[in-house]
């Protein structure tokens, strides 16, 4: 038995040796050491040792134990520095390598420009409005002035979900929406930012896109009011020098209507291949709010005024950064939006 003993603890020391993780050396450890382990069987055989014997082989007993778990400890404590200068080298950064680059992101032009906007308004005294994107048939089109056969519906190709709910096609039904809520105060001084939905689609349209509407109501609100606002915003939007005109056009919303045309920002009003020769670029549209879109907000038409104005932001920041092709905004490559 005593021989027995020495040769396990020869056995034990030699696997530690070998080993070279802490699961081999745990193997180990119970392989000799645990309750079923080679030096527990030993022991339990002690019982058939005569008494004189008995001390002398539990002495042996405690000695192979001890040099065991001695070795075990040492090792173990090799094992761990092998394993963390391992750790080391793996995780080890050479801090004269040049640094990796990171991408910044930035704003999408589209949101550049929609702030923009927004900015200006805001100095001028408006205050921003929202509504639903899903619209009612109502709010869309007659409480202004487009009832249900009017012929000016064809301007607007609308997407309908049923023949009471559509897709809005500008952002003038918040308008209406707020003058619902307002009445009978005033001032009202909004702008209405969002997405709208026509079924367009080419090179300078597409089915989903923004807009920025603008309304005032107020006693004595005349049609020089709304040229100073959209002059003013102009000047702001394309720099100091940009002219405004307005010309006559139809909207059935106001009465009367212009269309709004600015210098073009290419030639400055020379003449070039943007602005087809003629100097000027069109931007938006607008007028004095029509009698009727008052009444049916309940506004009276006789002790108030107003006016409003509507534009695509895809058309300003086509004609701020010099874009072609409205489909570059949605094309989400990065190659084009990193200009911005």
């Amino acid at each position: 038995m005593e021989q027995r003993l020495r040769q396990l603890a020869a056995e034990a020391v030699e696997a530690l040796r070998e080993s070279s993780t802490t699961d081999e050396l745990n193997a180990v450890r119970v392989k000799y050491l645990g309750k079923k382990g080679e030096v527990t069987q030993v022991l339990r055989g002690m019982g058939a040792l005569s008494a004189e014997e008995r001390p002398r082989v539990g002495q042996i007993a405690n000695e192979v134990r001890e040099e065991i778990e001695a070795a075990l400890e040492a090792r173990n404590s090799q094992v761990k520095e092998a394993q963390k200068a391992r750790q080391l080298a793996a995780e080890n950064l050479d801090v004269t390598l040049p640094g990796a680059r990171f991408n910044l992101g930035k704003m999408h032009p589209l949101t550049q420009v929609m702030e923009e906007m927004e900015n200006i308004f805001l100095g001028l005294g408006f205050n921003i409005a929202e509504g639903p994107e899903v619209e009612l048939d109502y709010y869309n089109f007659e409480a202004l002035n487009l009832p249900k056969d009017h012929p000016a519906r064809d301007m607007q190709d609308t997407f309908f979900i049923n023949p009471e709910v559509l897709l809005r096609t500008h952002t003038s039904s918040v308008q209406v929406r707020t003058m619902e809520k307002t009445v009978p105060q005033v001032p009202v001084k909004i702008i209405c930012p969002g997405r709208v939905y026509r079924r367009d689609d080419d090179a300078t349209h597409s089915p989903m896109f923004h807009q920025v509407e603008g309304l005032v109501i107020d006693k004595r609100i005349t049609f020089a009011d709304l040229k100073g606002i959209l002059a003013t915003f102009a000047q702001q939007m394309f720099g100091p020098e940009t002219k405004t005109r307005l010309r006559p056009s139809y909207f059935p919303f106001t009465e009367p209507s212009a269309e709004v045309d600015i210098s073009c920002v290419m030639c400055k009003g020379s003449g070039c291949r943007v602005c087809k020769g003629s100097g000027w670029l069109e931007i938006l549209g607008s007028g004095m709010v029509h009698p009727r879109v008052l009444e049916m907000s309940g506004y009276n038409p006789e002790e108030v005024t107003g006016f409003a104005f509507g534009m695509g932001v895809e058309r300003i920041a086509m004609l701020k950064f010099g874009i072609d092709d409205l489909r570059l905004l949605f094309d989400n490559d990065l190659r084009f939006l990193a200009q911005f």
